[in-house]
């Protein structure tokens, strides 16, 4: 009984650190896409630079997830988690130099040359603070499956996943008060500095390393001595992620769901200002969407438990496909010029699509087994991370195009459409972990 409370303690102290922690790394990411439009007024940047930045920056994210997630299966996360945190907080403040460094290189103060060197900076620091923020979800991911065993793993995971918009939601509300483009990075690098230092002093990598009992491993899956040998262990992951098709209907499922978050999320601050609305409001909105998205994952994960047997995939088809529902809705709400009507559209949109954001790494989790479960997170990330190819430079490009945000609103509403076609594929989806004793 106290060894089982101590168990429940130490759980909980794991999931929560961790949460804060990878919170953090939204400060330091999230910011951002809050200093745009004021560069913008400022300097005249395009939506297409500002895209491409994006887009170059989405994909070395999701390649450094992918990397990430392999070594996540086989480090200590909390030293993982702090080296990549305390890297973001540097560029960030290197960030708010953008337009010294220029002048430095430069040799202008003003016009096209002292803009694109400005241009040029930005896009470095970025493209390395996206190399580093892969040390985020992949060793958090490594504690979850440590601790956490895979008949509870949907409800605490999908509590944990509220972690980055908890951290999405408070930057932008900070930042939304933010008049000067260079406080939109120093402000978050100087909170999230205490945040490493909270990593360091309250996460432990597993039961193991504080006196208690591993969780017992699923059937069939590595065994300790298996896993000590890289040929093993490679011939398991080769199995288990790379050659396995559920893994790929997930990642590719999960690549449709982050062209709508992140199309919302990268240019939501851009779009609501051509909205009429100020800084300190639009800020407001774009969080009030992660927050309705807080609720949406606790929901999605307790329905999944208890009324669908812990078989995710079927609250991922139909919650993709209302947010398809909710999409069409904002396309035609634009002309309205109703912000609280935009505005509660979009938090239901939020609460529907943040479900399968956090799900589909729950499945693959449980289909590749504690063993490689952040490989398969890691490949899925490094799929979910190119969509930045369309909400970066390509959502960008059209809104400069058409003058406007509708087309991008229908094309992300055909997107989430086809999602809901793929996810449900594997509506009849076996968990490998059935046969898991509970503890």
């Amino acid at each position: 009984m106290q060894e089982e409370k101590r168990f429940k303690y130490w759980q909980w102290r794991v999931i929560i650190c961790s949460m804060i922690g990878y919170a953090m790394f939204y400060f330091v990411r999230k910011n951002f896409s809050f200093a745009i439009p004021i560069l913008q007024e400022e300097y005249g940047i395009t939506n297409a630079s500002f895209g491409i930045i994006m887009t170059l920056g989405g994909l070395i994210y999701g390649v450094s997830k992918f990397v990430n997630g392999i070594l996540g299966d086989r480090t200590n996360p909390r030293w993982h988690l702090a080296l990549g945190l305390i890297v973001c907080v540097g560029t960030s403040v290197v960030l708010g130099f953008s337009d010294k460094i220029s002048v430095m290189v430069t040799g202008q103060t003003e016009g096209a040359g002292f803009v694109r060197g400005m241009i040029i900076v930005m896009a470095a620091m970025y493209i390395v603070n996206q190399i580093f923020q892969g040390c985020g979800f992949a060793p958090c991911n490594h504690l979850m499956v440590s601790w956490v065993p895979p008949h509870e793993l949907a409800t605490k995971m999908s509590i944990w996943n509220t972690s980055h918009s908890i951290g999405a939601f408070v930057v932008a509300v900070i930042c939304g008060y933010i008049t000067k483009w260079q406080l939109c990075f120093w402000v978050p690098a100087a909170i999230s500095a205490f945040g490493v230092l909270f990593i360091i002093a309250t996460l432990r990598d597993t039961p193991k390393s504080v006196g208690l009992p591993e969780l017992p491993k699923v059937k069939g899956e590595l065994d300790e001595n298996e896993n000590k040998d890289p040929k093993v262990f490679r011939k398991f992951l080769m199995q288990k992620v790379f050659l396995n098709p559920i893994i790929w209907v997930l990642a590719i499922t999960d690549l449709f769901v982050y062209i709508v978050r992140f199309a919302i999320l990268d240019w939501g601050p851009k779009l609501l200002t051509d909205m009429g609305l100020d800084q300190s409001i639009a800020g407001w909105t774009v969080g009030i969407f992660e927050v309705a998205g807080c609720a949406g994952m606790l929901a999605a994960g307790v329905i999944s438990d208890k009324l669908f047997g812990s078989k995710s995939q079927r609250v991922c088809a139909i919650e993709m496909a209302l947010v398809a529902v909710c999409l069409i809705a904002l396309h035609f709400v634009q002309d309205i010029n109703s912000p609280v009507l935009f505005l509660a559209i979009l938090a239901i949109a939020g609460f529907l699509l943040y479900g399968p954001q956090a799900l589909l790494g729950v499945i693959a989790s449980n289909q590749a087994t504690k063993k490689a479960a952040s490989s398969a997170v890691g490949l899925i990330g490094l799929m979910s991370y190119l969509s930045t190819i369309v909400t970066g430079y390509g959502f960008g490009a059209l809104a400069d195009r058409f003058g406007g945000w509708h087309w991008i609103f229908i094309v992300m509403s055909g997107i989430a459409v086809v999602g809901t076609i793929l996810i449900a594929t594997v509506w009849n989806l076996k968990d490998p972990s059935i046969s898991e004793k509970k503890i």
